[in-house]
Parts: C-alpha cells; sequence; structure tokens
C-alpha cells in the first residue's frame, strides 16, 4: 500500500534515533529529548493559493527537522509513518 498526500501535506518515515554512544554506553531519557527528524518518503501536488499550485520545497528522500506536535501518525505494515503539513516542517538537513 502507498500514501498519495494531498494539498500541501507530507509523508514522512521516523528516524530511529541510536541510543547508544559510540563506546557502547546506552542512553537512557525521555522521547521528548529525541530530535524530531524524519525522511520525506512521499509529498503533495502543493497548495493552492489564489488559483495557482505552489510547488513543494522538500521531495522524497530528503531528510528533515519537524515540528513534534504537528502530525497526525499512522501504521501500515508495521512502519511508522506521519503526516505533516509543509509549513510545519523546519529545516532540511543536508
Amino acid at each position: 500500500m502507498m500514501l498519495k498526500p494531498l494539498h500541501d501535506n507530507v509523508v514522512l518515515k521516523k528516524e530511529k534515533i541510536e541510543n547508544k554512544t559510540a563506546s557502547g554506553i546506552i542512553l537512557t531519557g525521555d522521547a521528548k529529548e529525541q530530535p524530531s527528524v524524519a525522511e520525506v518518503v512521499a509529498v503533495g501536488p502543493g497548495a493552492n493559493v489564489e488559483g495557482k499550485l505552489q510547488p513543494m520545497n522538500v521531495k522524497a528522500g530528503n531528510k528533515v527537522v519537524y515540528k513534534k506536535y504537528s502530525t497526525t501518525d499512522f501504521k501500515i505494515e508495521e512502519e511508522e509513518y506521519l503526516i505533516i503539513s509543509e509549513k510545519d516542517i523546519l529545516a532540511i538537513v543536508e
């Protein structure tokens, strides 16, 4: 099953954050402390502003930082995904 987002929505696949240092020490902590980083899986066509389609700034394969509380979470075949509006993506990781 594949999702095709509508409007200016983006489908993200959340990255697994490694909780271990290079020396093997396991770090504990709340999920709130982890950065909100994900990979773009699919991108909608863009927002319609005054009758014109605004192109998207992100594309599939980009790694992005997003607003943590602006997502809709869902699971397909044991994989966790997020849907978010492009305006709630803060940066592209290069």
